[in-house]
């Protein structure tokens, strides 16, 4: 009998899958940190055989390569993808045996970048498992604009395609195992469920159940930002990435935080947002360590600008390390747990700002009194409504256009409070007066705000 076991990477929205028999198995688009799949793989009892990429990953640096040297086994990328290092291409219609009575067949699904290719399990000379990478999603496909700009429609109508071909060689019941779809900003819409067959997305999937001119003007107009640190993954992974190095950081004390503040060095805070409100040091930024951290630390750095870890514990700094890694934020230059009193040196205070919810911007409002409402969503979003008379810049580029939010105490809310949490430590680094609204959007109605709902203002 043959498995397949998931590994869900929650921060960056992918999965990975391990699949095999009873001797060996097959690794699907593994994370930078291969210790897991290791793991995994030991726990079933099986060798990795194989190491398969579905494409030249532009959000996460890979494994793939590291993992197939620590284990022997063969990696299979993509014939058409360019690379700088030593693998087994796989070409549509290729087959490699996995185990007694598996077989692993590539079929080339071009769109979310050219050379794309999905793996199809088969036991016995049955199809048992479909891994589709960034091909077709859960309700969805990945995107076709994250290669070149000149190719995105050409790739668009390409994934209109490559589903049909999909859903035309593998009968209903075969599952389907994509890499991408669940929070990951390579999914050219949100995932609708966890998990999925042929059949179903025959039935619910846009690919599957519009025609290529009205599917491929809808999924250009819903195309979202891009992370900015995309632009590092691809080539990383096609140059081949280096192996992984999780040892913990230096300990940094008062002294040495404020020396890399002053160099311009980011410090981030890990803890929750209250915590941060209530006390941190003066000039660090709060990203939460339970929310997207490797997407939103990621996407706002200036790349390659060296980050000092601030949390509770050394398991949060471990936790945090390991995402940072998976997108090519390496080695902290240093951390500090414990107390954020020992943060700082001595005679200096921690910093600190209020929270606040869209209520008490409401009854402000009421009163008649000016504050500056700034709007960190992102436009997509702001164009579903938004409150009036606020101002609007997307957190990523609010690094860089500070200078553009008006003078006066500064509101910043978005949809949760976490994107607001950091956006207010931005602000609050920047010697800005800034309450951080800590609420759900839909809250700004029930607050008796009024909303707006077209895509200025």
């Amino acid at each position: 009998m043959f498995f397949v076991d998931t590994l869900e990477f929650e921060g960056l929205g992918n999965r990975s899958h391990l699949a095999g028999g009873s001797g060996a198995a097959v690794v699907v688009d593994p994370p930078r940190d291969i210790d897991q799949v290791i793991a995994a793989a030991a726990r079933r009892g099986v060798r990795i055989a194989f190491v398969a990429e579905t494409h030249v990953h532009n959000d996460y640096v890979s494994g793939g390569l590291e993992l197939a040297r620590v284990t022997g086994a063969d990696y299979l990328v993509p014939a058409g993808a360019h690379v700088s290092f030593a693998r087994t291409p796989m070409a549509d219609g290729d087959t490699v045996r996995v185990d007694a009575g598996l077989t692993l067949r590539a079929i080339a699904t071009p769109g979310h970048t050219p050379h794309h290719t999905s793996y199809v399990l088969t036991e016995d000379g049955r199809d048992v498992a479909a891994f589709t990478g960034g091909s077709l999603l859960i309700g969805s496909v990945g995107r076709p604009d994250l290669v070149e700009p000149r190719l995105t429609e050409r790739l668009a109508r390409a994934q209109h395609a490559s589903a049909h071909r999909l859903a035309d060689e593998l009968d209903d019941a075969v599952p389907v195992l994509p890499t991408h779809g669940f929070g990951s900003f390579c999914s050219s819409s949100q995932a609708t469920g966890d998990s999925s067959t042929i059949g179903r997305e025959r039935r619910t999937n846009d690919a599957l159940t519009k025609d290529a001119d009205t599917f491929v003007a809808e999924l250009l107009a819903g195309l979202d930002d891009v992370p900015a640190y995309y632009a590092h993954m691809g080539p990383a992974n096609a140059a081949g990435p280096a192996p992984v190095d999780l040892t913990p950081p230096a300990r940094a004390d008062g002294e040495e935080i404020a020396a890399r503040l002053a160099a311009g060095e980011w410090v981030v805070d890990l803890r929750s947002r209250v915590a941060f409100a209530e006390g941190h040091v003066a000039g660090s930024f709060n990203f939460e360590g339970r929310g997207k951290l490797a997407t939103h630390l990621a996407w706002l750095i200036p790349w390659g600008k060296p980050v000092t870890l601030l949390a509770g514990t050394p398991g949060q700094i471990a936790d945090a390390q390991r995402e940072l890694a998976r997108v090519g934020i390496d080695r902290p230059a240093a951390a500090a747990t414990g107390d954020p009193a020992g943060w700082i040196r001595s005679g200096e205070r921690l910093a600190s700002f209020p929270r606040a919810r869209f209520a008490d911007l409401a009854r402000l409002r009421g009163r008649g009194e000016r504050v500056v409402v700034l709007d960190v969503r992102r436009g997509s979003e702001r164009a579903d409504g938004f409150v009036d008379g606020s101002h609007h810049i997307p957190l990523h580029e609010l690094h860089r256009r500070i200078g553009e939010v008006p003078d006066g105490t500064v509101w910043v809310h978005c949809a949760g409070g976490m994107r607001a949490a950091i956006a207010a430590s931005l602000l609050d680094a920047a010697g800005r007066d800034v309450v951080a609204v800590d609420d759900g959007f839909d809250a700004a109605v029930e607050a008796g705000l009024t909303l707006r709902a077209d895509s200025t203002g």
